[in-house]
């Protein structure tokens, strides 16, 4: 029988951090904290094995394709394939930031969505039958979608949108920004919101296509919303710990074998929302 293996990205701190701890207590096989800088990493991993559990470390940049397909082989080789993958790496620019909202929405987007997608083409081929995988969005993605304009939102809740068309909407509202033509086009000012929109999407395709291709794995696929939580991107102020933050994460993560449902929901709360 082979080690049982669960990946966490974005892991040396905040939610993931908690989420980390969460699977070290719970889950029945090795529990990998993964971040971008190995000393941060590491120091996390000293850390929880203090309190006595055992995480493992792997350098992974989700920003870096090459980091991407170096640890995809690596937990390939090594385990046969994945167990459980929470994609929790995200990044957000505080309100008061001056930064030019096109920037903005380029730097977000390519970290929240597109290097998000980036683990996803990877790593999915990996995931093992009776494997969890959860994509770490916002309630923020389904506030954000009620503020686009009517046309866009039928394509974000159709069930025939494409993987190829949803990319092509992400690109389209970074080119807009950079002409200051976003809002004509039907696209909010957040670009925290439209990458959650866009992963909360994205999840929700891709459990199509596990349904499709692997019916028979029993594979569950969601993106939830951990609430607003106390961390250095949201900030002092949020009413949940990390800890708590992590619950709804965790329990998809561990959904039982041959639970069919929640798979391709958003779900926040444990509890599965409209989108």
């Amino acid at each position: 029988m082979s080690t049982k293996v669960a990946i966490v990205t974005g892991s040396n701190k905040g939610i993931g951090l908690a989420i980390v701890r969460a699977l070290c207590k719970q889950f029945q096989g090795d529990v990998y904290l993964t971040a971008r800088d190995v000393g941060r990493g590491q120091a996390a991993v000293e850390s929880l094995a203090s309190e006595g559990l055992k995480p493992m470390f792997h350098q992974l940049d989700i920003n870096d394709l090459n980091s991407i397909t170096a640890a995809a082989a690596y937990f390939k080789e090594k385990y046969g394939g994945v167990d459980v993958l929470v994609n929790n790496a995200a990044i957000a620019f505080k309100v008061a930031d001056t930064t030019p909202f096109a920037v903005q929405a380029e730097v977000t987007l390519k970290t929240n969505f597109f290097a998000t997608r980036d683990m996803l083409t990877h790593f999915l081929p990996l995931i093992k039958a009776g494997g969890r995988v959860v994509n770490v969005s916002s309630f923020v993605s389904s506030r954000t979608l009620n503020q686009c304009s009517p046309a866009l939102q039928q394509r974000f809740r159709s069930e025939d949108i494409t993987e190829d068309e949803l990319v092509g909407l992400m690109q389209q509202f970074v080119d807009k920004t950079k002409t200051g033509e976003h809002k004509q086009a039907g696209w909010p000012e957040t670009a925290y919101g439209v990458s959650k929109t866009g992963l909360t999407t994205l999840s929700m395709i891709l459990a199509r296509r596990l349904s499709k291709e692997r019916p028979s794995d029993g594979i569950l696929l969601n993106a939830c919303c951990p609430g607003w939580v106390r961390t250095d991107m949201a900030g002092p102020k949020a009413p949940k710990s990390p800890e708590e933050g992590a619950v709804t994460p965790v329990y998809l993560a561990l959904l039982p074998p041959g639970a069919t449902e929640p798979h391709g929901r958003f779900v926040s709360e444990k509890e599965v929302q409209q989108w």
